[in-house]
């Protein structure tokens, strides 16, 4: 592709000369003669003088940047363009259009048009898949649920019966949407009683689930993930959980029953969320941090239990401090001890 091509399809600014053939996306370090590359960071702007690609995706100009050795695409969000510009560029075969002879799919489920069933996908009575969606092998989708146009459903998939699935959802390799909530009431004797988990699972539009993830379904009402979420590898998200809009959730986070999330919600790496809580619009939540209660839209929180992160931050220097703190404790109670032993002296009369 020329580059002059690329620059109008991804819509930025073309600095330099647009009959350059680009061949690939790459990073800075690995780009070579027919790549484009990007910066969106400004601190890895210095680094982009040594680069040996063809263009890069740059932010608007700014007074202090060293020139590129290269042509330019200039953009307002550079990030977003790099991503288009994956996009462009990925390789592989799109998958075959029509059903494998060795899938099994019931009599009367209904698959759209243009859609491509590989090999030992099972679909259950009742089910349906949209138009041009694409299931890989061993996928199993459940007697009557749903799936959209243009789903991607990953090798080893499991869609439980009854689950409704959106437009363009994506699913990773291994995910279980619609697995049994954790339900157990205990009895009189100690043992536990199952709470059977019926009722609804419903994931929105344009939503991406990562590799061995599970979302579960509630004894009642719903868990329901709404449009334009994404969600990391091994998530866990149990029974009646609401996942608001555009929220981000990276690899290892759990969120217990009831739980609401709102929009653009953004959970770190192996952030913990108690059950019967609700994170509002816009909080963050930094990695390992373990939520026990309410947070406020807009707030950063890390540790646990979860503090807004200055706060967090300035405990953090508190207990780094501790040991010469303990020692210089320790060393004032024996100085008391001796004070009040010679103060103990003074006041015994003399014999």
């Amino acid at each position: 592709m020329k580059l002059s091509e690329l620059a109008e399809r991804l819509g930025c600014r073309l600095e330099g000369d647009g009959d350059v053939d680009i061949v690939r996306v790459a990073g800075l370090e690995q780009a070579a003669p027919g790549d484009v590359t990007f910066v969106s960071n400004p601190k890895y702007r210095s680094r982009l003088s040594a680069t040996r690609a063809s263009a890069a995706i740059l932010g608007p100009p700014s007074g202090d940047d060293p020139p590129a050795p290269c042509a330019v695409l200039r953009s307002d969000q550079p990030y977003v363009a790099f991503a288009h510009a994956v996009r462009m560029f990925a390789r592989g075969a799109p998958p075959t259009r029509g059903i494998d002879r060795l899938s099994a799919i019931a009599p009367d489920a209904i698959i759209g048009s243009d859609a491509s069933i590989g090999p030992f996908v099972t679909i259950g009575a009742g089910a349906s898949v949209g138009a041009r969606a694409t299931i890989y092998p061993s996928v199993v989708i459940g007697a009557g649920a749903r799936i959209g146009d243009d789903c991607v459903l990953h090798a080893g998939v499991s869609i439980r019966e009854g689950v409704i699935i959106g437009h363009r959802v994506t699913v990773l390799d291994g995910a279980v949407i619609g697995s049994d909530g954790f339900g157990f009431a205990k009895q009189s004797d100690g043992t536990h009683v199952k709470i059977p988990q019926h009722a609804d699972v419903v994931i929105e539009d344009d939503v991406e689930i990562g590799a061995n993830t599970a979302i579960d379904r509630p004894a009642v009402g719903e868990t329901r993930i709404h449009a334009g979420t994404k969600i990391d590898n091994l998530v866990q998200i149990a029974h009646g959980v609401s996942i608001g809009r555009r929220a981000l959730l990276a690899a290892q986070v759990g969120i217990a029953g009831s739980t609401v999330v709102e929009d653009d919600v953004m959970l770190g790496g192996q952030v913990g969320v108690t059950g019967h809580v609700r994170i509002g619009k816009g909080a963050m939540a930094s990695a390992k941090t373990g939520i026990t209660g309410n947070v406020e839209a807009g707030v950063l929180v890390s540790g646990y239990p979860s503090l807004p992160n200055r706060e967090w931050r300035k405990t953090q220097v508190l207990v780094r401090h501790l040991p010469d703190l303990k020692k210089r404790v320790a060393e004032l109670e024996q100085r008391i001890a001796e004070l009040e032993e010679k103060l103990a002296e003074c006041r015994t009369p003399d014999r």
